[in-house]
């Protein structure tokens, strides 16, 4: 899958990233991934059903992926901080 078919999910409002995703699936994408981290996690999880439920109900959830990136400091001597992540593959 190409990065082309991803959407990264920051503050905006929940229906911008669902539109993004239809916008792909209606362009010829076979997958998305829904990419997130820290307290937009839970943002991409309303994005993705609310696809799934609303708009697009022949598209799956075809893996979840989870994991930890650490952040180098943002002043020098500090500690690096630790920030979860999520990958979520929708396929048709």
């Amino acid at each position: 899958m190409s990065e082309t078919n991803t959407v990264l999910i920051g503050k905006k409002p929940v229906m911008n990233y669902v539109l993004a995703c239809i916008t792909l699936f209606h362009g010829g994408a076979k997958e998305v991934m829904v990419k997130a981290r820290g307290r937009a996690i839970s943002r991409a999880v309303d994005v993705v059903e609310v696809v799934r439920r609303r708009f697009l109900p022949d598209v799956k959830v075809k893996s979840v992926g989870i994991g930890t990136e650490q952040i180098a400091p943002a002043e020098e001597g500090g500690t690096p901080t630790n920030v979860s992540t999520i990958e979520i593959t929708l396929a048709r």
